[in-house]
């Protein structure tokens, strides 16, 4: 069965998570990524908090499964060379290093044209242009500068950064949306094109509801929000969800630090709820009756259903709701994920063989395409297809040889 992107070659200059990500996703769609490392050293993230001494980290392998990989010194002449050679092959450059790592070494925006006019080069950085366009960002400055931290956590606590990796793997995504656009239009006009993506662009962009309720305090208080004074700046509202729809997260027996469901309270919900928790006598309480009555009582209705809900476990919970559609979901732990077989069973995650870690578990591709499946595979080790590569290219095995005897790969 082909792959979407069958035939579609990625030059991957990426390296720890933000461009890996991109690249990961572009892989699984079937798309030949090879990943360009230092030889000796790799990726950072090879050596970064390992568990299995003498292999590749899990930090590492969840992001390069899929992939190529080849070993080039970009400070040898011979090494210049090949990735000039691999630049006129591929469809696609990418690249997260610092603000102009990659000019100070000649390979500017023009020269990558001069190689190859139909190379897509794109490029994540942390910030966009502007006073901060030579600046350094890491997955936090992203969430705390795009808008994520100072709108998370409690109204009484520090802004909170947020565990999903919004800044690096979101920008990855972001990245992954400009790179097909760019293959598409390129399809039209046989030119390939420079795509950007900053970081802290991108969580902002992740962030657009909490800019429409910027412009919406502008005007007055939050009625939404549980929070009890405002001030000229969207606040940060624990587990409501600052929409129309209340929610909050309840706890459930046993009692552990996870064992919580987030519960919803839409309009059509509120007479099954009260039925279920044995308070028929507020469904027409003329005090509770309507969102808007409801909606100063807040915490004292999810105080009411919280009794209930800390007499069942999540997932009793998420029975009883369910029937009587009334949204919610449990909070799941990683542990909880992880041993969830219906995960595995669907390929969301996949177990995987690694020659030096052995078995480790891979997430699967969120995205599914049903006339071709994606196949997760392992990562590759560090230079394992340089060789392989290098023949690609139409390096004969003398020539290969020399390579390696100059340190150029």
């Amino acid at each position: 069965m082909s792959k979407a992107l069958e035939g579609v070659r990625i030059l991957d200059m990426g390296h720890v998570q933000a461009a890996p990500t991109a690249t990961q996703l572009l892989a699984w769609m079937g798309a030949d990524v090879i990943k360009v490392e230092m030889p000796g050293r790799g990726d950072i993230t090879r050596g970064q908090l390992q568990d299995v001494k003498g292999a590749d980290s899990l930090y590492f392998t969840m992001l390069n499964s899929n992939k190529r990989s080849i070993t080039i010194n970009l400070k040898s002449p011979g090494g210049k060379k090949v990735l000039e050679e691999l630049v006129r092959r591929c469809d696609v450059v990418v690249e997260n290093f610092g603000p102009g790592v990659l000019d100070r070494q000649g390979f500017t925006w023009a020269r990558f044209q001069e190689l190859n006019p139909r190379a897509i080069y794109a490029s994540i950085k942390g910030f966009g242009p502007g006073r901060f366009a030579d600046f350094k960002a890491y997955e936090n400055v992203a969430q705390c500068m795009g808008g994520a931290a100072s709108t998370t956590g409690w109204d009484d606590g520090p802004p909170t950064v947020t565990g999903a990796q919004i800044g690096d793997s979101g920008t990855g995504l972001h990245l992954v949306a400009g790179i097909l656009g760019a293959l598409f239009q390129r399809e039209r006009t046989g030119k390939g094109q420079r795509v950007e993506v900053a970081m802290t662009d991108s969580v902002l962009n992740l962030c657009r509801v909490k800019m429409r309720d910027q412009q919406r305090i502008m005007k007055g208080p939050l009625p939404e929000y549980p929070n009890k004074e405002f001030g000229d700046a969207v606040p940060r509202a624990g587990n409501a969800s600052g929409g129309g729809q209340p929610g909050a997260a309840l706890r459930c027996a046993p009692g552990g630090p996870n064992d919580y469901i987030y519960v919803i309270i839409q309009p059509p919900c509120w007479e099954p709820l009260m039925k279920i928790i044995g308070r028929e006598e507020l469904i027409a309480d003329a005090g509770y009756a309507t969102p808007a009555a409801r909606l100063p009582k807040i915490p004292e209705c999810f105080a009411m259903i919280e009794e209930w809900t800390k007499t069942k476990t999540k997932f009793e919970v998420m029975a009883v709701l369910n029937e009587f559609d009334i949204p919610c979901g449990p909070i799941l732990s990683m542990k909880d994920i992880y041993d969830d077989k219906e995960l595995y069973g669907r390929g969301m995650l996949v177990e995987l063989d690694h020659p030096t870690r052995g078995r480790y578990v891979q997430v699967g591709s969120p995205i599914n395409l049903s006339d071709s499946p994606a196949e997760v595979n392992r990562s590759p080790l560090l230079g394992e297809h340089t060789d392989e590569v290098l023949g690609w290219l139409g390096y004969g095995e003398g020539e290969i040889g020399k390579l390696h005897e100059d340190g150029a790969v």
